[in-house]
Order: C-alpha cells, then structure tokens, then sequence
C-alpha cells in the first residue's frame, strides 16, 4: 500500500496540476486566439516558441529556469525586488516550470479548435451586429469547446506525469515540491519496488484512461457542434 510519503506526493501533484491547468487555460486563451485569428507576421515565430517544450529536453527546460530564478537570474532579481524571495526549489517555482512545460499541451488545442471553424460563423454573427466581444464568448468559445476539453485533459495529465523539469527547479523536498514522479524515482533508488509499482502502476492506468476518454469524448463533442 501507499505510505505517507507517497500520498502527500499525490496530493502535491494534484494541486500542481489543477492549477497549472487552470492558470495555462486564461493565459493560453488569448494566446491562442492571437495566434490563429491573427495577421502579425510575429505568429509564426511564437507558435514555433509555444510548441518548443515539445521537442527540448526537460532537463534543458530545467535548467535554464533555475538559471533564470536564481539570485541572478532576470527572474530572480524580479521576484527578490517585489519582495516574493527566490521561487527555486518552492512549490511557485514549480508552478512556474510547469506552467512553461506544459504550456503547448494546452495552448496548440486551442489553436487548432480556434482554427477550425474559419471564418463564416463569426462573419455571420457580424451581420446580426454582434459586437467583437459577442462574437468570441457566444460564438468562437462554444465552438472551440473540445479543443477546451483536449487542452484541460492534456495539460493536467502531463503536470501530473513531468519529472525532468520539476527536478531541476524544485528538487527532492517532502510536502513542499516532491511530486509523484520524483516519489518513484526515490522509490526505486531505496530498493523499495513494492511502493514504486503502487505509484508507477496509478499513473500507468490513470494515463490510459486519460488517452481512453479522449478518444471517445472528442468524436462525441465534433457530433454536437
């Protein structure tokens, strides 16, 4: 069975993401939607940036953000003149990681949903004097709906599951930034397998249910739309 140690490592994960999710999805909804309704030529440039996590080694990722929340670090000398401290190796440090970690996890759903209706549903609402407002909260957001459901789903499994990145910024400290992952990584380097199977086995099955729900939620959500 679990022991201490490992439920307070569940808890932590899941407080870590149900907020990075909740914070990526208002942030990365503007973002979104600049990104695919928008004409700058700098839309290309921060969609390669947004989706960059995807292909850059965590531990890269790690790095340069505890380089840049250290004391001497732009981050860090930000947050020490608000008077907020360092964030490595706390639990908003690792807010932070995973907000950046996981950010095309949320954001490319949405862009891809915002994408897909084109342009005649808002043209037309255009015509019934539906004001820019009017048109992206009863037309463009209830559109985009699954792309919302893909990104939630999305970025709260990949938070739970991240280690590369978590590491680096929060390290290994018990109820404060010792997330599931980092849990079974101690685990396995005490010999102790019957403890990392309960945890590893919880996320394999958790992950495949995640997988398994979105697979039969998305044709269900492009039937209603």
């Amino acid at each position: 069975m679990l022991d201490s140690t490992s439920i307070a490592a569940i808890r932590l994960s899941i407080e870590l993401s149900i907020l990075t999710t909740a914070i990526l999805l208002v942030v990365g909804t503007p973002l979104a939607w600049w990104i695919a309704r928008g004409r700058s030529r700098w839309r290309l440039p921060v969609r390669s940036l947004v989706a960059l996590p995807l292909v850059l080694p965590p531990s890269v990722l790690g790095f340069y953000l505890l380089v840049g929340l250290g004391s001497n670090g732009p981050l860090g000398q930000l947050t020490q003149a608000l008077g907020w401290g360092l964030l490595s190796f706390t639990f908003w440090g690792l807010l932070l990681g995973s907000m950046v970690y996981s950010l095309p996890f949320v954001v490319q759903p949405l862009i891809n949903a915002f994408e897909s209706f084109g342009d005649r549903p808002l043209e037309a609402a255009a015509t019934l004097r539906a004001g820019p407002l009017d048109r992206f909260w009863h037309v463009a957001l209830p559109l985009a709906r699954p792309g919302y459901l893909t990104g939630a789903v999305m970025g709260f499994a990949h938070t739970l599951g991240e280690f590369g990145v978590v590491l680096m910024i929060g390290g290994n400290i018990p109820d404060k930034t010792r997330v599931i992952s980092v849990q079974i990584y101690d685990h396995v380097e005490g010999l102790e397998y019957t403890q990392a199977h309960w945890l590893a086995g919880g996320m394999l099955v958790f992950s495949f249910i995640v997988l398994l729900a979105l697979h039969w939620v998305q044709p269900q959500q492009r039937q209603r739309a």
